[in-house]
């Protein structure tokens, strides 16, 4: 049965990814349809040890009928044959909806990941959503959730037993009272241990990670010992609330279980009983017990992988919320190449999950083929403009705009097409260089990177790794030093020619001859039309832009053309007035 993917879902509206529950349920209607069809199966096969034993003991013993009891083994045979079969059909269904959901809501988890961990840098609970979707994944082809399509026919297997007898009926009746009665307690003493078993478990994983990319600094440092007694504290927390969490779910599942073999015993004395005073066969004494062991079964089955249950439902609830308060954004509509100007209008900026402003009123233009160096103390917010040039952090007043159009008209897909980004602390990720160059582009083109390379200065050092561009790196970079990871990721940058370069301190790392690639590279894009905007904080960059602006304190204190600001800048005493904004044709204050 061919099951539908994520292209066959639906719209991803906002109110729609607040369940998807919801959406699952729409999408796999026909296939659940199946499900429920056969469960239907599966419980009414279920009955055939039943008949059986009716037959054998009401027909067959009397008769003294061997031919019969041929007949029945040989129906017996067929129907658990089919009864397996479609127990088997039904569970491998359910396994591919579960992988399904899997590829429809991955993408758009690993999304809304992203997004949350920019707008409320959050990073530690990123791996969560990913583990959700694992939780429910694994729930939906697990025995916990059959159990639920079975739950529907405990009233009919209840029916058969009063068919037998109203007592049989009546016994059964008031054990799965006791059970459901079982797993509210389950629910009660579990959920709360639950919450913060995964809780813990999240803090654990992130603090691993967290020693695991700072191993150096720990070391070097000296406080090895004590993160990972920190760590060691959380563990140890994780580890006794999940011996706790187990501990209640096997007593209640031992307890629901062994009621329910209890119970079957006490239904086969009361069918003894009952046979006794002839009121019913000798074959419906085993019949009513199976019957109403079956009965509880799904009931039973349910406390059993109560854990799941209970994990899969907390899962669910994360990861509706995750989608909801970031929902994956619809293609934006194409715009044309940008060519002619970046316009920053008043900007007014916080960063994410914070209200305290680190840049107040910024604005400026810049025209194609600008060079701007920004300049200022550490902290004046020089990185922070350059978060919100490149569209990673929003401003909470004004708005960026490339050849008129504001950022959030470009996807993030288009906007990257016409965008050069070299962040302050450069990261690599696992793959090749040729992969890493082209921003693991799909079809990349071995020209464009071998291009970007050279205009980097980075081509003969990468002809030098063990597998020239074909070289694979550790995550991180790991294996390249800290100026080779910077001068790679500048050719990332200028990989495809883009219209907009942003580097953000991007000669921390370099050498002399670093810093003279670096400065070539930032003419050679200015001439072909681009706009360059540069963190410096060494003045060798000057030298390859036209323009300065200086940030401090949140504020632009001034812009214009370099040789004029830095100028005044070497004027200015220390006890004299704040620089003023100097506007200029093709910029503004």
């Amino acid at each position: 049965m061919a099951l539908r993917s994520a292209g066959s879902f639906p719209g991803r509206e906002q109110n729609e990814l607040a369940n998807p529950l919801t959406q699952l349920t729409r999408a796999f209607r026909s296939t659940l349809a199946v499900v429920i069809l056969l469960s239907c199966a599966v419980n009414v096969l279920t009955l055939t040890g039943s008949w059986f034993m009716l037959e054998v003991y009401d027909r067959v013993v009397p008769s003294h009928s061997v031919p019969t009891l041929v007949g029945l083994i040989v129906i017996l045979v067929v129907l658990v044959l089919f009864q397996g079969a479609m127990e088997y059909v039904r569970t491998r269904i359910l396994v591919r909806i579960g992988a399904a959901f899997d590829e429809a809501f991955g993408r758009p988890a690993h999304a809304a990941v992203l997004e949350m961990s920019l707008r409320t840098m959050r990073f530690d609970e990123g791996g969560q959503a990913i583990r959700d979707l694992d939780q429910i994944r694994t729930f939906v082809g697990s025995p916990g959730l059959i159990a639920f399509f079975d739950l529907p026919w405990i009233p009919i297997y209840v029916g058969f037993c009063m068919l037998l007898h109203p007592w049989i009926a009546y016994a059964a009746v008031a054990g799965a009272c006791v059970l459901i009665g079982l797993s509210i307690l389950a629910e009660v003493l579990t959920r709360d241990l639950t919450k913060s078993v995964s809780v813990l478990g999240a803090q654990r994983g992130a603090m691993v990670e967290s020693a695991r990319r700072n191993a150096e600094v720990l070391h070097g440092m000296g406080f090895a010992g004590r993160f990972s007694e920190m760590w060691n504290d959380v563990s140890r927390d994780y580890v006794n609330r999940s011996v706790s969490l187990v501990d209640r779910a096997t007593a209640i599942s031992i307890l629901s279980r062994s009621f329910r073999m209890l119970l079957q015993s006490l239904v086969l004395a009361l069918g003894g009983y009952l046979a006794i005073k002839q009121e019913i066969s000798s074959g419906a004494i085993v019949a009513g017990s199976i019957i109403a062991g079956r009965a509880l079964a799904p009931i039973d089955l349910a406390i059993a992988n109560w854990r799941g249950v209970v994990a899969a439902r907390e899962s669910w609830r994360r990861l509706s919320r995750l989608l909801a308060l970031f929902p994956e954004r619809l293609q934006a509509f194409a715009l044309p190449k940008p060519e002619k100007s970046l316009a920053i209008d008043g900007i007014s900026l916080a960063p994410p999950g914070s209200e305290r402003l680190v840049l107040s009123d910024v604005g400026f233009s810049l025209s194609a083929g600008s060079g701007l160096a920004v300049i200022g103390p550490s902290g004046s917010g020089k990185s922070s403009l350059i978060r919100a040039i490149v569209g990673v952090w929003k401003p909470a007043k004004g708005r960026i705009k490339l050849d008129g159009a504001a950022l959030d008209q470009w996807s993030d897909e288009a906007r990257a097409e016409h965008l050069g980004y070299l962040p302050q602390n450069v990261d690599l990720f696992a793959g090749t260089v040729a992969q890493n160059i082209s921003r693991f582009a799909a079809a990349p083109s071995s020209e464009a990177i071998i291009a970007a390379a050279r205009r980097a200065d980075v081509h003969d050092l990468i002809l030098n790794l063990p597998q020239g561009y074909e070289t694979k790196l550790g995550e991180g970079g790991a294996n390249l030093s800290a100026g080779q990871r910077q001068r790679i990721a500048l050719a990332r940058a200028l990989y495809g020619e883009p219209f907009l370069i942003v580097l953000d301190e991007p000669n921390s790392n370099l050498d002399a001859e670093g810093e003279q690639a670096l400065a070539k590279a930032i003419t050679e894009a200015r001439s072909r039309g681009a706009i360059v905007v540069v963190v410096a904080h060494r003045s060798q960059l000057l030298a390859s832009v036209d323009l300065v602006a200086v940030i401090a304190e949140g504020r632009l204190q001034t812009i214009g053309p370099r040789d004029e600001v830095m100028a005044r800048l070497t004027a200015r005493a220390p006890s004299g007035p704040p620089l003023k904004v100097v506007s200029e044709t093709g910029t503004g204050g």
